[in-house]
């Protein structure tokens, strides 16, 4: 028999040492311009925490300028993943940590252009530059310029498209 004691106090210093951990992680993933803004919270008179903030935000204002951190804003960072999506660039996930799940797995488009190869497979290229090919698949209705698309993530890596609402053509991001 297990003594509920004994458990409620394992489980609240298991909780509490996690706790304490994903804050000091947060801490490690910031850049250091940033925290150091932020530790400026923690100050307890009035004059010393605005000298504090001031003097943060001076070195964050630099490091800014400098390149050494970057800001950017949740419009910037949607923007950033419509044009990365379906490219294979983990180094960017950086981004996408601001947006919902419905952002990262799923992106709409107009068609551009549409051409058929020899074989009957479109590329499809985008209003906003992006060039999908069809890996497979069948479309009732040929893409045409003007089209509406909807991509989205799929199995494995894969991705779908929906071209006016037709059923879903596997595809794979050329640029």
């Amino acid at each position: 028999m297990i003594r509920r004691p004994a458990t409620a106090l394992l489980l609240g210093a298991s909780l509490a040492l996690g706790a304490a951990a994903a804050t000091a992680n947060a801490a490690e993933t910031r850049a250091t311009a940033f925290q150091q803004v932020l530790d400026c919270r923690t100050v307890k008179a009035d004059a010393d925490r605005l000298a504090c903030y001031d003097a943060a935000a001076g070195r964050m204002d630099e490091a800014e300028h400098r390149g050494d951190i970057v800001v950017i804003d949740r419009a910037q960072a949607s923007k950033a993943n419509r044009e990365a999506f379906g490219l294979r660039l983990p180094s960017l996930g950086f981004i996408s940590k601001a947006l919902t799940p419905e952002e990262l797995d799923q992106v709409t488009g107009v068609v551009r252009s549409a051409r058929a190869d020899a074989n009957g497979a479109w590329t499809i290229g985008l209003e906003d530059g992006a060039v999908w090919r069809q890996i497979s698949g069948d479309l009732m209705r040929a893409p045409k310029s003007g089209s509406k698309v909807t991509i989205r993530r799929g199995m494995i890596g894969s991705f779908l498209m929906n071209v006016d609402k037709q059923p879903s053509i596997k595809v794979h991001r050329d640029n």
